[in-house]
């Protein structure tokens, strides 16, 4: 991973989308990190104001996101297709098992479960 030249810009921006994807404010994320104004919240988006660590944990909580996704070091997900074709080394029990698995999750997640 490349590390971004300005770290604080770089978390700043990324609390930012964080935050408005899940489409928080500004003064509800100051109230859970018990700052008492939402302008600390836009110097810390805009990286003019370095973020604690004890705070980047609790805007992780409270914008359910793993705190390696504001220090860009996310898990990507990975394209079960993909995997299945690069992995020639599964038989083909294996590879239906795996089939049966992800088709478990699709059903699961249109039941809404």
């Amino acid at each position: 991973m490349k590390i971004p030249e300005d770290m604080n810009k770089f978390i700043g921006a990324k609390i930012k989308e964080a935050r408005e994807a899940a489409m928080k404010s500004q003064k509800e994320l100051a109230d859970t990190l018990g700052f008492e104004s939402a302008t600390a919240i836009s110097l810390i988006e805009s990286g003019e104001r370095k973020v604690r660590v004890e705070d980047l944990e609790k805007i992780s909580r409270f914008l359910d996101k793993d705190i390696k996704f504001f220090i860009g070091q996310e898990d990507k997900a990975v394209d079960v297709r993909v995997a299945l074709r690069a992995d020639k080394d599964l038989n083909e029990k294996d590879r239906e098992a795996i089939l049966r698995f992800v088709e478990i999750a699709k059903q699961k997640k249109k039941d809404g479960n």
